[in-house]
């Protein structure tokens, strides 16, 4: 990853997010670019944290946990707890996913039966038979 910074709409171009969801990210403490005047400067570190802020949000973790996650970083360190917390962080997720998608499968099931059994009516109506 480059050195060079980048502006807010080259930020936003580069990660397909819009400018409010940058400045969210910032007011929540997520990402702290640099200020040239009233332009912001994203740095490679900035770059970092927000592909990891987005793919923390698309597995489903709180902004929170995404928040802590960030802030146990140790440029220096292994960052083993940073890791481990991340680990249990995302088993929990992947139980809740695992449930919410059982639960969708039985209502996908459940639905069809429905549609199916809607479209014969439908059908015996239009005919006449019912």
């Amino acid at each position: 990853m480059s050195d060079a910074t980048l502006t807010i709409s080259q930020m936003c171009q580069q990660f397909n997010v819009t400018p409010r969801a940058l400045r969210f990210y910032e007011d929540k403490e997520l990402l702290a670019p640099a200020r040239n005047g009233t332009q912001r400067l994203y740095s490679a570190r900035d770059r970092a944290r927000l592909t990891l802020i987005l793919r923390g949000k698309r597995f489903g973790f709180s902004l929170e946990d995404i928040r802590q996650l960030l802030a146990m970083y140790d440029h220096a360190g292994s960052n083993e707890a940073q890791l481990a917390r991340t680990l249990d962080i995302a088993r929990d997720r992947l139980v809740q996913m695992t449930a919410q998608r059982d639960e969708l499968t039985v209502a996908i099931a459940d639905l069809q039966i429905e549609i199916a059994q809607g479209d014969e009516t439908l059908a015996k109506l239009r005919a006449g038979k019912v």
